[in-house]
């Protein structure tokens, strides 16, 4: 366990942060808004499990994890396949993508069919999920965009490619099922 016996260090005073493997970048470099957009992401499922219970906050629980993951793998250049067997880099695993997945499936089966585009809102819980999911839709475009640029463990796209669907399958489910879900009427208000 990491022991926390100082809250401020003083050496991003000049805009610079350390990575994981100690390389010393921009506070704004891709890499770091990648892996902080993760972190937004996670702390934005914080909220909505205050409105969770059961099950699902079970659910959200186990996916703050794998964010907490997630973010140490982005902030490790390289994509695993060059570390040192004894002392591997955490990156973020196909398993972790295939249990969202089975849990999307599981979720999706119980839905009302789509009729429409579903608008933001509804319960407070299903509110703060859809909000999840734009975070992470964010998260997955700045980790695609370093992608683009560095080497990165693909799984890493994987998963939060995932993880949105899974916010929005868990927002539509906190709607009773999708029975209360806000929907788009197109031109309504012309």
């Amino acid at each position: 366990m990491v022991q926390l016996t100082r809250i401020y260090t003083k050496s991003g005073d000049k805009g610079k942060t350390a990575l994981g493997n100690g390389t010393r970048v921009a506070k704004n470099d891709v890499r770091v808004e990648a892996y902080g957009t993760v972190d937004e992401t996670n702390a934005v499922i914080g909220v909505a499990r205050l409105h969770a219970d059961g099950n699902f906050d079970e659910m959200l629980a186990r996916i703050q994890n794998d964010l907490f993951d997630l973010g140490a793998d982005l902030c490790t250049p390289g994509d695993g396949s060059d570390d040192n067997p004894e002392r591997p880099t955490l990156r973020i695993t196909a398993k972790q993508t295939e249990r969202l997945e089975a849990e999307i499936d599981q979720i999706n089966e119980a839905l009302d069919p789509l009729k429409s585009f579903v608008l933001p809102g509804g319960s407070a819980l299903s509110a703060q999920l859809h909000v999840a999911r734009t975070v992470s839709r964010r998260a997955e475009r700045l980790i695609v965009e370093l992608a683009g640029i560095e080497t990165i463990n693909p799984e890493a796209v994987r998963y939060i490619n995932r993880l949105s669907d899974h916010m929005f399958v868990l927002a539509r489910h906190a709607n009773n099922g999708g029975k209360d879900d806000v929907l788009w009427k197109p031109g309504l208000t012309r």
